[in-house]
């Protein structure tokens, strides 16, 4: 006969672990996205909380003197999980920063598109890159990778061990923020490179044949060529996704290592 009595220690220790996983999901890519309800995003949570939890020693007790105590250990298990969905969620704003530069030289800048698994506003190229990305993250088995990694953080930081050095996070955002512009600026290089060759084509043209209005006759020359180089580099695309997975996976490390 199954057992199913617990105590209010085991409880107590279910409920850090249930908090650091669902935080975790409602910030990190793939699991936070919107369109999928709330509901769905608690009782996966609580299911892989159940697993870790039988990974972990239930029989672990928390030490702590109120119910303030316990609340405090609750809000630094939410901050674990929220701190280590975001150092992955970030690095997906790579795409919207790399489809802003390409939709500014294409001419596209202020066609903007609603996207609804952020709610918020995008570039055309932008939303492109984004869904292919993301599909990349799922046929890759990149979500499996960080929910892995999620999983491996409570033997580096166990419940109620975290520990938040702000100049370790501090330093690795610093370094985020500098690997932000350079990898948006290789997803978008073919594209900038083409349309900066043809300004200077279109200055010569403007310089050589003044009678001819190059300002009407470039922004349909440039959506053409964008597009045309968007279609040809579509294969580069997959090499341009191992950028950005690499630097998630260094964010992640980084930020776990912030806290320890």
């Amino acid at each position: 006969m199954i057992d199913y009595s617990f105590s209010i220690a085991e409880l107590e220790y279910f409920l850090l672990v249930f908090t650091r996983i669902t935080c975790f999901m409602f910030v990190a890519p793939f699991y936070s996205m919107s369109n999928t309800p709330n509901r769905v995003k608690i009782g996966f949570g609580f299911f892989v909380s159940m697993i870790v939890y039988l990974m972990l020693n239930p029989h672990e007790t928390i030490s702590y003197h109120s119910v303030e105590g316990y609340a405090v250990i609750v809000l630094k298990e939410a901050v674990t999980g929220f701190l280590i969905g975001f150092a992955a969620n970030i690095c997906m704003l790579i795409t919207s920063f790399a489809g802003h530069i390409v939709d500014m030289d294409i001419g596209l800048a202020m066609a903007m598109v609603f996207d609804p698994t952020t709610k918020q506003q995008t570039s055309l190229t932008g939303a492109l890159y984004q869904y292919v990305f993301m599909l990349m993250l799922i046929v890759s088995g990149m979500h499996r990778f960080i929910l892995q990694a999620l999983i491996d953080t409570y033997e580096l930081i166990p419940v109620n061990g975290a520990v938040f050095r702000e100049d370790a996070l501090l330093a690795a955002m610093m370094q985020f923020m500098s690997d932000y512009i350079i990898i948006g600026f290789r997803i978008c290089m073919p594209i900038f490179i083409v349309i900066l060759i043809l300004n200077v084509v279109l200055g010569v043209l403007a310089k050589v044949s003044p009678q001819l209005n190059m300002f009407s006759v470039g922004i349909q020359i440039k959506i053409l060529v964008g597009f045309a180089v968007i279609f040809l580099t579509a294969g580069m695309l997959p090499s341009a996704a191992d950028f950005i997975f690499t630097e998630m996976k260094r964010m992640m490390v980084a930020f776990v290592e912030g806290m320890m």
